[in-house]
């Protein structure tokens, strides 16, 4: 029986397995529900005896079911917990990763199979996955009024209570508290860019990694806006008090509804085309300001980052049907012009990709739009303002007898992790790994662990705004376009002229 001490009392985890210990489920805040509902985080209080922690607990409220992970059921509310995997033959502090799950702020959990820290933990570190507050209970505007305090960006505050827990604890599990990375993919990536620049999050962190971060954040007036629309559909008030008459169940199946309305109509702006009612709000004070804009100012100077994007983003949100479907000129015309962007730019990338459908000429686009370009500006603002930043790539493909995998959102996690070889990532990967899958995993891994433990991955930080050096990971195969090309300096003097700010109704 493996027991750990934690502030709130002991833990049993599971036996060691590969010479790793995993406990599961360990609680870090009380349930975010009940009178406590739509509040900060409160610390756990203490348990008597010890607590098995051998199996994961119940996730955040969400309609998604996922291979492989647990799936949320109506009454589970004790969901403010984490993941520990530790080497069986710890000795000595070692560092610690922590990971914050994507999922568009709205559906995922530190239980996917994906994320298993076993292969991690294997190299030299302590690993850790949370749950955080998703959806309307996480990141939907809550109105003024009598009662306890509602803040906003209650998902972030999760992540700083996690984060203060690790400090706390993480030493009874051998890791090192002023060792610690925290790192993340997708709406993961941008809640590490968020935390970089809280106040609320100063010193729990050193390093921070992001894959594919996404932007922008949100103003307050669209979150007040979807706030509104998501109660008329759940039938309540758009008070405290009526959105908390509402049962997470309904503002789940609101928020679901309101999704499909703005996904079937063409003609509701920016949120048509990929909606995401969800995310951190520039609120002033949780957040003070769009995360790349800050960091830019020099708002992290002495966190190391580690930034990487995939080459072919949004072909995943088009392979499962995610996204609307672009085929004219029109459609095209029209998407730019609802997210702003320079005439210019859907004509460079036409030069890029010379003999390209417009659908494929959108998802390149639209992929460096909400991913490339943001993670990209996310790592030389850093550079700029003095901290060290390193950048990479993840290009990848499969080709062959099935149908063709590219280096699409969330492909670079499963290597990143070690764990190719689970069966639930099959789809992202394109079926059971090569050999040289395999070696690309090692490779990443051992990148993963050597930036935590030494704030250098293997190859240079960036230098001027030139956006070199860059680490590229895996090989495209020119036969296997469309949406990938080598120029990069090319296709990132087409984004100059855009400016991100935070999405407004």
């Amino acid at each position: 029986m493996t027991v750990f001490d934690t502030a709130c009392g002991r833990v049993r985890g599971r036996d060691p397995h590969d010479g790793v210990v995993a406990v599961l489920g360990i609680p870090y805040a009380e349930p975010p529900f009940g009178a406590r509902r739509f509040a900060a985080p409160h610390p756990r209080t203490p348990w008597a005896g010890t607590l098995g922690c051998v199996d994961h607990c119940p996730v955040a409220p969400q309609s998604a079911e996922l291979p492989g992970a647990p799936s949320w059921s109506p009454g589970d509310e004790d969901i403010l917990r984490l993941n520990v995997w530790t080497p069986a033959s710890a000795t000595g502090p070692l560092p610690v990763l922590v990971w914050i799950h994507g999922g568009a702020y709205t559906f995922g959990s530190g239980a996917q199979p994906d994320f298993d820290g076993t292969a991690l933990a294997r190299t030299g570190l302590v690993v850790v996955t949370l749950n955080y507050r998703l959806g309307f209970e996480g990141f939907g505007h809550v109105p003024a009024g009598a009662g306890p305090d509602c803040p906003p960006n209650r998902g972030l505050l999760d992540q700083v209570a996690a984060l203060e827990w690790v400090r706390d604890n993480i030493a009874a599990f051998g890791g090192a508290p002023d060792q610690v990375t925290v790192a993340g993919q997708s709406s993961g990536a941008t809640s590490v860019a968020c935390l970089m620049t809280m106040d609320g999050a100063r010193g729990l962190f050193r390093r921070a990694v992001a894959h594919s971060a996404v932007g922008p954040c949100f103003a307050p007036a669209l979150a007040a806006r979807l706030m509104e629309q998501v109660a008329a559909e759940a039938g309540v008030p758009a008070t405290r008090a009526g959105l908390a008459a509402a049962s997470p169940q309904s503002l789940v199946r609101a928020s679901d509804a309101v999704t499909d309305r703005y996904r079937k109509d063409p003609g509701s702006g920016h949120l048509h085309w990929d909606p995401v009612l969800y995310g951190p709000v520039v609120d002033g004070q949780v957040l003070r300001g769009e995360p790349l804009d800050l960091v830019g100012a020099g708002a992290a100077p002495d966190i190391d980052l580690l930034v990487c994007h995939t080459t072919q983003e949004y072909l995943l949100p088009a392979a499962v049907g995610s996204c609307a479907e672009v085929n004219t000129d029109e459609q095209l015309a029209r998407f730019a012009a609802d997210f702003g962007l320079p005439d210019t730019l859907t004509e460079g990338y036409r030069a890029l990709l010379p003999g390209a459908d417009v659908r494929d000429i959108h998802l390149a686009v639209y992929g460096d739009l909400m991913f490339g370009e943001y993670s990209n500006r996310l790592a030389a603002a850093h550079a700029r303002a003095g901290g060290v930043a390193f950048l990479s790539r993840f290009a990848r493909q499969r080709c062959g007898p099935g149908p063709a995998v590219y280096a699409w959102h969330c492909a670079d996690i499963p290597f990143a992790f070690g764990n190719v070889d689970e069966e639930s990532v099959h789809f992202l990967i394109g079926g059971p790994p090569t050999p040289e899958d395999r070696h690309l995993a090692e490779r990443m891994t051992r990148a993963w662990s050597r930036f935590a433990a030494t704030g250098d991955p293997g190859w240079e930080p960036l230098g001027d705004d030139s956006g070199r050096p860059v680490r590229i990971w895996g090989a495209p195969d020119p036969a296997a376009e469309p949406g990938v090309w080598e120029d990069s300096a090319s296709v990132r003097a087409l984004w100059r002229p855009y400016t991100y700010a935070p999405e407004r109704p």
